[in-house]
């Protein structure tokens, strides 16, 4: 499936949408930037993995008694992700039987040594009904991190089901942020009702053709994973002329000029971060880069502009040393395109 994206600036209403108890629909208007209303175009495409519970039926909606951290952390139910099995971002996570609030969602990162640091908060989410409530975030997690939740007040409430297996663990008071903190306690037997979704960073395998002009508009076709709701192409530090997502694993794009003759990495950014570099993502840039010859004879000039991939242009035969070239056009250490002409001018 193809999504042409646009970028634009400015604000865009983007419309949330989540079930409630009873089946009733509830749209949340949100005002966002353009890189919300590219997460609209495309997110719905994105493949995402679940980090949680899996939201068992037959939940209570549960005080939390005071404003605490609650974490899952052991999670019996086949398919569950106690962690994060990948690296990205979190775009989406859900509570059931959520009551009060505003509540936050937390990233914890297991220190190996059974504390816990707290790597990210999220926005405040506030339930609009009761029954399951899904929330926006652009929160990054790492593969092996933990998602807990914070409440505002103790009177906040969030669906706990019994489940043999199952525990939970909480933190008083919830930590701030980068701080390393262990578990005031755990409960055994029963699991908080939350998960998120995470969408993995993005990975380039390949790229086909690997080469083009240094005057760009060579069309590249990129292929990877994770890489439907990309905001931006580059190659190295410029941003592609244009760009289109083909599929989760195939994007085309146009490669923009360069200054330089040379290799650059292309990369992908998603809200998930941006693709790491390595060897098969090296796009270069072919090119011809004019060579000093001024004082040169002229058969070493010739030479010497072939080696640079140029073409030797027009000869014109002026006053001058004999055989030595006094003056070329264009000037050394331009950048042409490959097989681009160098004029010269000869002493007689």
């Amino acid at each position: 499936m193809r999504c042409r994206q646009r970028h634009e600036d400015g604000d865009t209403a983007v419309a949330v949408v989540g079930r409630g108890a009873v089946g009733r629909l509830t749209v949340l208007a949100i005002a966002a930037t353009s890189a919300w209303a590219l997460l609209a175009c495309t997110a719905a495409q994105a493949a995402t993995i679940t980090v949680g519970s899996v939201l068992p039926p037959g939940s209570t909606a549960t005080e939390f008694g005071q404003v605490q951290t609650l974490f899952n952390t052991a999670l019996p139910e086949k398919g569950a992700n106690l962690v994060s099995p990948v690296t990205g971002t979190i775009v989406r996570w859900r509570v059931q039987d959520a009551e009060g609030g505003p509540f936050y969602l937390r990233v914890l990162r297991p220190n190996g040594s059974g504390a816990y640091t707290a790597a990210g908060t999220s926005n405040p989410a506030t339930p609009s009904g009761t029954g399951l409530q899904t929330f926006t975030a652009n929160l990054p997690i790492r593969a092996g991190d933990l998602i807990g939740v914070d409440p505002s007040n103790n009177g906040d409430k969030i669906g706990v089901a019994e489940v043999p297996g199952a525990s939970y663990g909480f933190i008083f008071p919830p930590p701030f942020d980068a701080a390393t903190v262990a578990p005031s306690g755990t409960v055994a037997g029963k699991e908080i009702l939350l998960n998120a979704e995470v969408q993995p960073a993005p990975a380039i395998s390949s790229i086909a053709p690997a080469f083009g002009p240094v005057t760009g508009g060579t069309t590249v076709t990129i292929t990877g994973t994770n890489l439907t709701a990309a905001s931006a192409v580059k190659f190295g530090s410029t941003t592609a002329t244009g760009f289109t997502v083909d599929s989760e694993t195939q994007i085309t794009a146009i490669a923009p000029p360069s200054t330089k003759v040379g290799s650059v990495d292309v990369t992908v950014t998603t809200l998930a971060g941006t693709s790491p570099t390595v060897k098969n993502d090296q796009f270069t840039y072919q090119g011809c880069v004019v060579p000093k010859l001024k004082g040169k004879g002229l058969k070493p000039a010739k030479k010497a502009i072939r080696r640079a991939n140029c073409k030797v242009g027009a000869i014109q035969r002026r006053k001058g040393k004999p055989g030595k070239v006094i003056r070329q056009n264009p000037k050394p250490g331009k950048v042409l395109a490959r097989g681009a002409k160098v004029k010269l001018t000869v002493g007689k």
